[in-house]
């Protein structure tokens, strides 16, 4: 069923919400660091200790993968909601650093792809 999913993504943002929060005060930003990135590691921990831990029907499980693959988006989404004005007119370093984390990303693809596929023995 697809509300579990919907209920372990809420729970996981809610909690990565928290956190962030939390970060943010703790360093004097008095704003949310990194929530969204924290929902999504706990959402992932949660969904490999939920299969290690109970064994899921067919449908529920289909529902905890949907909505972990649709996490993305979601991710995405919020992101881009935040105040890009204020990040650029805060200093070169915002946008230095979102240049060289979406470089990074786009030079990644290829390495990441390659992970888990299995060796091609080609004999000409």
């Amino acid at each position: 069923m697809k509300i579990y999913g919907v209920a372990i993504l809420a729970g996981c943002y809610l909690v990565g919400q928290f956190i962030g929060e939390m970060l943010g005060n703790a360093v004097g930003i008095g704003g949310n660091v990194g929530g969204v990135g924290f929902a999504m590691l706990l959402l992932l921990i949660v969904n490999e200790w939920m299969k290690k831990r109970s064994p899921l029907t067919g449908d529920t499980n289909k529902g905890i993968l949907f909505w972990s693959s649709m996490y993305i988006p979601v991710v995405i989404a919020m992101s881009a909601t935040q105040n890009i004005k204020s990040a650029l007119s805060g200093g070169h370093v915002a946008v230095v650093a979102g240049v060289a984390a979406t470089l990074a990303c786009v030079f990644l693809v290829p390495v990441v792809s390659k992970i888990g596929k299995p060796k091609s023995n080609q004999h000409s």
